[in-house]
């Protein structure tokens, strides 16, 4: 136990050390842009009208105020974490006065739920179908699942959107293809409301699915082809265990380290494919708000959601990097 007690305090480090260099980029690279949201408000505020340079002076100090853009560059830094400690990103430009953690906090889940179902899915049956295909590797249905899991791996997630929008949506019309549930419908917990926002979400985590469960298949599917030509693995077959337990207990399990490994991975980049999916299916999410606030140059707004997705993803990887010495006797925590 003291072992995984440094392991655990040297992951958090590490789980800390990520999160500040990460929301560090995420402030230059705001404040490198040739975006100045408070010359852009100033000049929305006044384009249908004449206003004295008094009142415009004024102005700009308040929304630099607001926008924590007052002093050099070290005190907005100073200015920027005081807010990021709190959870305080300001208002949007584009939604003003709504603030930004609002707009986040309506956003967040739809993507989360939506990249969480799809990628677990994808490493589920990814895994599932590889390690049987390579333990039973004269089965035709599993040599079939493989092909075609195969077929769409190289393809980009963006066509295979558009080819089921095409399919489901037009030539053969039996799911939605927009939003995240039916209009005008109240968002609460009943029957109604969470089977409209699951068919909503078949074609979105679909197209995730199909494009991520080759690379998972793949790479099971050698992991076991390795682990049943050990001896343990031949020795439990002469001595008669049954070859379901087999396959369970011996050769998946030890197998499948590695994929967790990779499914670590993976949640480091699960952001990557909200955008433009979101957009492919106009999805509610993070994505979708993100690319709108970039077209409206709305400083804070992109801020805001870049520094709670660093925080999420290291989180997420963070809980696996944790569980994996639980997961493997055979890991030792240093």
């Amino acid at each position: 136990m003291p072992g995984y007690l440094v392991y655990l305090l040297t992951r958090l480090g590490q789980f800390a050390l990520v999160v500040f260099i990460g929301i560090n980029i995420a402030f230059i690279v705001t404040h490198a842009t040739p975006i100045d949201p408070v010359e852009q408000s100033i000049a929305a505020a006044t384009q249908f009208g004449s206003t004295s340079p008094e009142a415009i002076a004024l102005m700009r100090q308040s929304l630099k105020e607001l926008y924590g853009l007052e002093g050099d560059l070290a005190h907005q830094y100073a200015a920027f974490w005081s807010r990021i400690l709190v959870g305080n990103f300001g208002p949007s430009l584009s939604a003003f006065p709504t603030p930004v953690s609002v707009l986040i906090g309506r956003a967040l889940p739809w993507t989360v739920s939506l990249l969480v179902v799809s990628t677990v899915l994808t490493w589920v049956m990814g895994n599932l179908l590889g390690g049987l295909a390579g333990y039973f590797h004269r089965s035709r249905a599993l040599r079939l699942a493989g092909i075609l899991a195969m077929a769409f791996h190289p393809i980009p997630y963006y066509i295979v959107a558009f080819l089921l929008l095409i399919v489901f949506g037009h030539v053969w019309p039996i799911l939605p293809i927009s939003g995240g549930s039916s209009m005008n419908m109240t968002q609460e917990w009943s029957w109604a409301f969470v089977g409209s926002v699951v068919s909503h979400a078949i074609l979105p985590v679909a197209s995730l699915a199909l494009v991520g469960l080759g690379g998972w298949f793949m790479g099971m599917r050698a992991l076991v082809s390795n682990v049943v030509t050990e001896d343990y693995v031949t020795y439990a077959e002469l001595g008669g265990v049954a070859r379901r337990r087999i396959l369970a207990a011996y050769v998946m399990r030890n197998a499948l380290m590695p994929q967790v490994t990779g499914l670590a991975m993976s949640l480091g980049a699960i952001f990557n494919g909200a955008i433009i999916t979101e957009q492919v299916f106009g999805y509610p999410g993070i994505g979708t708000l993100l690319v709108s606030a970039v077209h409206a140059g709305d400083y804070s707004l992109v801020l805001g959601i870049t520094t709670v997705s660093i925080v999420a993803v290291s989180i997420a990887v963070l809980l696996i990097d944790l569980l994996y010495p639980l997961l493997d006797p055979r890991v030792r925590a240093r």
